[in-house]
C-alpha cells in the first residue's frame, strides 16, 4: 500500500519515492533532472527532501515537452527563457484539444442498436449512418455513439414513423450545414483573433493566456449563436410549411 504524501497547510509534501510514484518516474530520472535545473531544489527539513505540486506541475510539463519531440537539451533553453511561456503554450493546445462540449459517448450492443432504430438494416444505411459519425463499430457487435443527443433525436424521429433513410437525409444535412458553421468561427478565430503562432514555443506568457482566454469565449459564442439563429430559421420554415398546408 502507498504511503500518502504528508499535507502541510494544504500543500502535498512529496518524498522524492512519492514523487517518482505520482509521476512515473524513477528516483535517478527525477535528480537528474534538478540536477539539471529543469526542477526546483526540495525544501529540506530534517534532512529530507520535501517536494510539492509545483515541482508535480514542472515535471508534467517536462513529460509533455517530451512527447511533443523535445529532447532535454532544447526543453532546458526553454524554460530558462521563458517566464513560463512554455506553461502557456501547453496550456493553449490542451485547451484547442480539448472538446467544445462536455457530452460523452455510449456503448451499445448490435441488438440494442436494432432495438432502438427498429432494425436490423441493410449495409448501405449501416455505411451510411457510420460516414456520417452517428454510429461507430467497434467490433463484437458493439457499436459506440459519440453524441447521444443526436442518436435520441434520430431514434424519436423513427419512432415518429419516419423512414430511416429520411432521418439520415436530414442528419447529413445538419452535419454538412453545422461543418461549414464550425469552419466559419474557426477561419475568424484564427485570422481576426488568434494571430500568428510562435513556432519555438517562446513568447510573452501574458499573450498566450489571452489566446486561451479568446478560446475559451470562442466555446459558448458559437453554440449560442448557431442555436439562436436555427431558432429563427425553424420558425419561419414552419411559418411557410404550415401556411401552405392551411391555406389549401
Amino acid at each position: 500500500m502507498a504511503v500518502m504524501a504528508s499535507r502541510s497547510n494544504g500543500t502535498s509534501r512529496l518524498t522524492i519515492d512519492q514523487l517518482a510514484q505520482r509521476t512515473g518516474m524513477t528516483v535517478r530520472n527525477i535528480r537528474a533532472h534538478q540536477s539539471r535545473g529543469l526542477l526546483p531544489p526540495p525544501v529540506v527539513e530534517a534532512r529530507t527532501g520535501y517536494y510539492d505540486e509545483e515541482h508535480l506541475a514542472r515535471i508534467k510539463l517536462i513529460q509533455e515537452m517530451q512527447a511533443e519531440g523535445f529532447n532535454l537539451k532544447a526543453i532546458e533553453r526553454l524554460i530558462e527563457g521563458s517566464s513560463g511561456a512554455v506553461e502557456e503554450a501547453l496550456g493553449f493546445k490542451r485547451a484547442v484539444l480539448t472538446p467544445f462540449g462536455d457530452e460523452e459517448p455510449e456503448y451499445i450492443t448490435q441488438e440494442e442498436l436494432d432495438q432502438r432504430l427498429h432494425g436490423p438494416f441493410d449495409d448501405k444505411i449501416a455505411r451510411k449512418a457510420i460516414k456520417l459519425g452517428l454510429v461507430k463499430p467497434l467490433g463484437e457487435d458493439r457499436w459506440e455513439i459519440p453524441s447521444p443527443t443526436l442518436f435520441s433525436a434520430g431514434e424519436e424521429l423513427i419512432r415518429q414513423g419516419v423512414p430511416i433513410d429520411h432521418v439520415l437525409a436530414v442528419a447529413e444535412r445538419v452535419v454538412r450545414h453545422s461543418s461549414a458553421v464550425a469552419d466559419a468561427f474557426v477561419r475568424v478565430f484564427v485570422d481576426d483573433v488568434l494571430g500568428p503562432l510562435p513556432h519555438n514555443g517562446v513568447h510573452d506568457p501574458a499573450e498566450w493566456a489571452r489566446k486561451r482566454d479568446a478560446l475559451e469565449r470562442l466555446r459558448p459564442l458559437a453554440s449560442d449563436a448557431l442555436l439562436a439563429a436555427f431558432k429563427q430559421q425553424m420558425t419561419s420554415a414552419a411559418e411557410r410549411r404550415f401556411s401552405k398546408v392551411l391555406d389549401s
